[in-house]
């Protein structure tokens, strides 16, 4: 018998995870075009385009680090993916096929309609330093890699890295320009590929400093 006792009242969680609701954010309806104008799920049987593009952003939140670590972290939490769009943890190797074999131009499509979408929403902002134009600044960092598993990108004796060059809108922090390139591009040859806004303000150091690239940017 338990009565006369007060037993704490039990709650379920029936609603939305709260990766559903920062999923809810992404375009559906733009980015399936997109998968669609690719071909991007042609002759795909398990884990399309969207499903891989849930499951990377649940890891990239999530702070997992391997494909081993994905995988344990989606078998805990089995009880939860269907309310995260998730139908079911893909197997390791099904996972790996797809990073392999997916178009990287679908993702990067979608990147830049996002990237769009968020620009037109800080548009109304403040500009930086209280000008009436848009300022950005220009930097790269050095991601460095295993000089034995990332061989096809050799960086330095002993080590391997990546470039990564990014303009960022001041007004939103929002990247509105972004290169890879292999460890040994120079950062002013960056601005042989950059496109140039006009009436814009660009912040960058010492690194861009070419007087020829500088002048035909003006």
């Amino acid at each position: 018998m338990l009565s006369g006792f007060n037993l704490p009242e039990i709650r379920m969680n029936v609603g939305k995870t709260l990766f559903a609701h920062v999923m809810e954010f992404v375009p559906w309806k733009t980015f399936g075009r997109i998968i669609e104008r690719h071909k991007g799920d042609a002759c795909v049987r398990t884990l399309g385009c969207a499903d891989l593009f849930r499951i990377m952003a649940f890891s990239q939140l999530t702070w997992r680090e391997s494909l081993r670590d994905i995988d344990v972290c989606l078998e805990a939490n089995q009880a939860k993916l269907f309310h995260m769009g998730i139908a079911a943890p893909p197997a390791r190797s099904t996972l790996a096929d797809a990073l392999n074999l997916r178009d990287w131009r679908i993702y990067h499509a979608l990147a830049l309609r996002m990237v769009a979408h968020a620009r037109v929403l800080y548009a109304q902002d403040p500009s930086v330093l209280d000008l009436d134009a848009s300022v950005y600044a220009l930097d790269s960092t050095t991601i460095d890699l295993c000089l034995s598993l990332f061989d096809w990108a050799p960086f330095r004796f002993t080590k391997a890295g990546l470039k990564l060059h990014t303009l960022l809108d001041l007004r939103g922090a929002i990247p509105a320009f972004i290169h890879i390139s292999d460890g040994k591009l120079h950062d002013v040859n960056v601005l042989d590929i950059l496109l140039v806004e006009a009436g814009s303000f660009y912040i960058m150091d010492r690194g861009y400093l070419d007087f020829a690239r500088l002048y035909a940017m003006h």
